[in-house]
């Protein structure tokens, strides 16, 4: 006699719910991959976005006041350090007059920004002295609005249709 108890032979019948069960399983997760998942997106691919398409600025009447006090405001790229931008003010109305575009020149590093010269009123790139206008024509632009209650918008990612430069 064996001190450990033998166990009983497993019927046909609970072998077949076994493979059955997988078999469900297996064809549920296929479904649900392959056909739930990408019917839910437009496109059926996900695409992945991080941070936001527009900068809030905040105040467009106490922005342009701080622009007229102060200069330009230079906003740094934290995401990356590849899209550092100006915002600035040019006139009396806090709801016009308004540009955003790079702080550097095309084709210069991060080692090269832009330096607001507030005595000429343009703007110096600090490793060759180039100047560029005041509103940033010829420098990638950022279309900016103001909304209707006054709040200061940036698009970081406008449209293939806006223009890419400044027009001043």
């Amino acid at each position: 006699m064996s001190p450990v108890k033998q166990s009983k032979a497993r019927s046909p019948r609970s072998l077949v719910l076994a493979v059955g069960g997988v078999v469900v399983g297996i064809t549920l997760l296929l479904v649900v991959f392959v056909v739930a998942l990408p019917s839910l997106t437009e496109s059926g691919t996900v695409e992945v976005t991080i941070g936001d398409d527009v900068f809030k600025a905040g105040s467009a009447e106490a922005r342009s006041e701080s622009i007229a006090a102060d200069g330009p405001t230079l906003y740094s790229d934290v995401s990356g350090g590849t899209r550092d931008i100006f915002i600035q003010h040019i006139g009396e109305d806090p709801l016009t007059g308004w540009y955003a575009f790079d702080a550097r020149r095309p084709g210069q590093g991060r080692d090269c920004p832009l330096d607001w010269d507030a005595a000429a009123e343009v703007f110096r790139d600090r490793c060759d002295g180039t100047t560029v206008p005041a509103d940033g024509t010829g420098l990638i632009a950022y279309p900016v609005e103001v909304t209707e209650d006054g709040e200061l918008i940036v698009d970081l990612n406008p449209d293939e249709d806006t223009p890419d430069t400044a027009s001043g």
